[in-house]
């Protein structure tokens, strides 16, 4: 029988009593605070930042799910070690993670002591479900996913995804850092049949805040109350605060309508330049590309003012250059260089 999300969490952390301030044990009308030896002269950010609950729920209307459900982090990152610190015992516990992946799985568990074991992907960049499922032992707390992944730019399918963290005896992690570039549904609305599933999103990327630093996680309302009672108080500023929520209210589909295109204009004509061997499908905003000398053309690249990320030594990628798709005058200089590049 598949362990219970309490089950899974570690002992200190059921029993811990969070920090507390006066404000939240307060219930009446705030008037006059003098309980936080804060300066009380106002210059708009004196006060320490108040509760998250307004810009909750203005994330829970764009996402369709309730304000309980919601974790905001300072970026993913956050929420990312928050699995390590509430399910895994320090030195006794693992994790499992697909690979090639985004790389802060690994750094985090080793941050936290938790042996990670990382699982490369099958043919075409797929998702190796038994071997996943045969890498986990009794000590096995987490699961790492990311769809759309990272570097590969594919998703993988939502219905092997969720019988994945059907058949996992652990909490399944699904980074969804780049859905909103994708055709697919959130595995957010999932979340009522599978109580082990978390599911991480950002605002860093389709919604232009990456120098923001908010992130955000998606699960059932313990989940969400666990992360919420071990992470540091006022995690998210007043200033990011703010700005998040006029941000929110400004419409992102034009631009992801272009990068959409430009993505499709990019892989269509890098498949068409001498040096490149391949360019993988993807459904973020970035594109994989096998080269024959991934060295030569990021130098290449660099020599011409583009910065692109040599991912060469990652598993599965030897000779291949992760390019983020910009603006078209961007993509024109990036697609210039990689044209003209004939030392592969």
């Amino acid at each position: 029988m598949k362990r219970t999300v309490e089950e899974l969490v570690r002992d200190n952390i059921r029993s811990l009593v969070p920090y507390s301030t006066a404000r939240d044990e307060y219930k009446g009308s705030l008037g006059v605070f003098l309980d936080a030896n804060e300066s009380p002269y106002e210059n708009g950010y004196n006060r320490y930042p108040p509760v998250q609950r307004a810009l909750k729920e203005q994330v829970s209307r764009l996402k369709g799910v309730v304000p309980e459900r919601v974790f905001l982090g300072n970026g993913s990152d956050e929420a990312i070690d928050l699995c390590f610190r509430v399910f895994c015992e320090p030195g006794q516990d693992n994790a499992i993670a697909i690979t090639p992946s985004y790389g802060m799985y690994r750094v985090a568990a080793a941050i936290n002591d938790i042996a990670m074991r990382e699982v490369p992907l099958g043919p075409n960049y797929s998702l190796p479900t038994k071997a996943l499922l045969a890498a986990a032992d009794e000590r096995t707390k987490l699961l790492f996913l990311c769809s759309p992944n990272n570097p590969t730019g594919n998703c993988f399918d939502r219905e092997t995804m969720l019988a994945l963290a059907d058949d996992f005896d652990g909490m399944v992690v699904v980074d969804e850092a780049y859905i909103d570039f994708a055709d697919r549904e959130s595995l957010i609305t999932a979340l009522d049949d599978h109580p082990n599933l978390i599911v991480l999103q950002t605002l860093s990327k389709a919604w232009g805040m990456a120098g923001l630093r908010l992130g955000m996680a998606f699960a059932s309302e313990r989940v969400i109350s666990l992360f919420s009672q071990v992470k540091y108080p006022y995690n998210i500023n007043v200033a990011t605060m703010r700005l998040v929520s006029r941000l929110l209210a400004e419409p992102i589909d034009d631009r992801v309508a272009e990068i959409r295109s430009q993505r499709k204009r990019v892989i269509a004509e890098l498949n068409g330049c001498p040096c490149v061997e391949k360019v993988w499908p993807s459904e973020a905003n970035f594109v994989l590309v096998k080269v024959g000398d991934a060295r030569g053309l990021y130098q290449a690249l660099i020599d011409g003012g583009v910065i692109v990320r040599d991912r060469s030594k990652m598993v599965d990628c030897e000779n291949s250059l992760r390019i983020t798709v910009g603006t078209p005058e961007e993509n024109d200089r990036m697609l210039s260089i990689v044209r003209d590049y004939r030392s592969c």
